[in-house]
């Protein structure tokens, strides 16, 4: 057996890189988070080959003294901590002390910095052990670190990096997280001597926006909802998607916990809970979202490339992301995203509700049919508010186009059926075009949720109790919460350290295999303190249901019913996507109308 030793300098700050310097992108994160800990305003990025040649970064921060030049080289060296209270209340995004020792441990390092009123001076390193000399050099007030021939002296690393343009577009997309996180703050970044990136600082809303835009694309910014929320020591903000733009990968998707950018299971969990009544197959929400924590209540010292961070309070954290993010996509309706003037009173001062389904957990969902027999809003005063709209006088300062009449729902009024599958409805803003059996399927099945919420759940007893055996935690963990689902109709009895038994079922699940649905229960107990699996299965069954008794295709309605039905979406939660997530409806504007048929042209 070896003896134990000390390991050398060197070869501790390259096992250390190990850890934080993955490749090209790593160092300019690293260097990046120095330079906003240090409040610059303005970071230059210079990339040669991909990074693998040269990585310059240049700020206008507070800078080095030059006395601690030497020392910023340094294992374990850093301005940012200094006891151990310190480290469980971070608020900046570099602290360990690790960065600049492991990246002048595999490359060809130069660090130039001033501080404000004071010549500058650098410091030079070659990742090898030596004595380290200052020296005068010219620099304003900030720092320039040069990190040249990443990876020289460690071959076995340098063979793992990627070509040069795989290698840059990791660059590309971490200026553009940092960008989104530090609005106030402007980047440039360049590629071989060429410019590609320039993201002007922004201090207005409308300039967050418009770099929102340009970094996450015009799309998401024209589909996205403005998220404020907050309650004593949380407080989220941002932007979220509408269901309608979700994407087939989470490549947009960006959340930041006290201006750093994290990849957490618990955030994940919950932006999907918020999204799963929502979202098509297998689609992703795409977001950018801001939380703002007391440090004390998060700990960002558990991954070593600081990707990772843990809640002290995990469930308070979780509902609170869950429940900002439903109510903002909750109160989605028509004409309430931009699209359409408020719903307001007509002249005859109704607007119609939803159509009545009765609602009985006993019966099957087979015999569930929506009652079209009364249409509860007046017809006819609504087309002569209608008609008199078109009957006003225009002038050439208010023509057709420019004018628009609050009394007008959102939704309008409905004009015509396209094959019988598409209702045709004119509003201020042009033509609602609108697929009634999706549009009818949400309405149902939101009115079956409210009924459903305030019913108790009729348990069936098995005829035999199933008997399911689980580890002696997965087993506590469910006695535990066995009065909730008691609540939910299911009946549990732990009969031995490791055995439950399952003695009566909700109704409507009765044809589930509930044995798994007990697996899956505990996985998400352990991982994030809370299951919604029988109320997914729940809402599924319900789905089910309003998919069935919902208006199909072919079926000729009448103007009263279409009217009735852009009522009911007016007055619905998620109006604008079916149960499976596609949208319900779709507006074409005047001006839309007018290009497409080169009017003005």
């Amino acid at each position: 057996m070896n003896r134990v030793q000390k390991l050398s300098g060197i070869l501790a700050n390259q096992i250390a890189a190990g850890e934080v310097i993955e490749r090209p992108a790593s160092v300019v994160k690293e260097l990046i988070e120095n330079s906003l800990d240090a409040g610059a305003t303005k970071i230059d990025v210079d990339i040669d080959q991909g990074g693998t040649r040269l990585i310059r970064i240049r700020d206008n921060g507070s800078g080095i003294h030059p006395d601690d030049l030497i020392l910023a080289l340094s294992r374990h060296a850093t301005s940012k901590i200094k006891s151990l209270d310190d480290l469980e209340k971070i608020n900046t995004l570099g602290f360990r002390g690790e960065a600049l020792a492991s990246i002048g441990s595999v490359s060809r390092l130069t660090l130039l910095s001033a501080i404000e009123n004071s010549t500058g001076w650098q410091v030079r390193t070659e990742g090898v052990e030596q004595t380290l000399q200052s020296s005068p050099a010219a620099h304003p007030q900030g720092t320039t670190i040069e990190v040249r021939d990443l990876f020289f002296n460690t071959p076995a690393r340098k063979k793992f990096l990627r070509a040069e343009k795989t290698e840059f577009e990791h660059i590309d997309e971490l200026i553009k997280r940092m960008a989104l996180s530090s609005f106030d703050v402007n980047f440039t970044l360049k590629h071989n001597q060429k410019l590609i990136r320039q993201y002007r600082s922004a201090s207005s809303d409308t300039e967050r926006e418009q770099r929102v835009s340009s970094l996450c694309g015009q799309g998401f910014i024209e589909n996205a909802l403005k998220v404020e929320s907050a309650i004593p020591g949380l407080k989220l903000s941002g932007w979220v998607a509408l269901p309608t733009f979700s994407r087939a990968q989470a490549d947009l998707q960006y959340f930041y916990v006290n201006g750093r950018i994290v990849r957490d299971k618990l955030v994940n969990h919950a932006m999907r809970q918020a999204y799963h009544d929502v979202l098509y197959g297998n689609r992703h929400p795409a977001f950018v979202l801001f939380l703002e924590i007391d440090p004390q209540q998060v700990d960002v010292n558990v991954h070593p490339a600081k990707h990772e961070v843990r809640f002290r309070e995990n469930r308070l954290v979780h509902d609170f992301i869950f429940h900002s993010i439903e109510d903002a996509l909750v109160h989605i309706r028509p004409g309430q995203c931009g699209i359409a003037p408020p719903a307001a009173n007509l002249a005859t001062g109704e607007i119609a509700m939803p159509v009545t389904v009765e609602f009985n957990t006993e019966k099957n969902f087979s015999t569930y049919a929506p009652q079209q027999q009364a249409l509860p809003f007046k017809v006819h005063e609504q087309m002569v508010a209608y008609h008199a709209l078109h009957a006003m006088p225009t002038s050439a300062e208010n023509s057709p186009h420019q004018h628009a009449d609050t009394t007008v729902p959102p939704l309008g009024f409905a004009l015509a059926q396209l094959r019988n599958i598409f209702i045709l409805a004119e509003n201020a803003e042009g033509l609602v075009l609108v697929d009634m059996h999706a549009a009818h399927e949400r309405v149902l099945y939101e009115q079956f949720k409210r009924n459903f919420s305030g019913s108790r759940l009729i348990s069936q007893p098995l005829l035999v109790p199933l008997t399911v055996k689980l580890s002696e935690r997965e087993a506590s963990l469910l006695d535990d919460n066995a009065h909730t689902f008691q609540q939910l109709g299911l009946h549990l009895e732990r009969i031995g350290p490791d055995i439950l038994v399952i003695r009566e079922v909700p109704d409507v699940l009765r044809e589930s295999d509930m044995e798994q649905l007990l697996r899956d229960i505990v996985s998400d107990l352990i991982e994030h303190e809370k299951s919604t699996k029988i109320e997914d299965r729940i809402d599924h069954w319900l789905a089910t249901m309003a998919c069935h008794a919902a208006v199909r295709a072919n079926r000729k309605l009448s103007i009263p019913e279409m009217n009735a039905l852009l009522r009911a979406m007016e007055n619905t939660q998620h109006s604008g996507q079916c149960n499976h997530g596609r949208p319900t409806w779709t507006q074409f504007s005047l001006a839309e109308l007018d290009r497409l048929f080169l009017r003005g042209q």
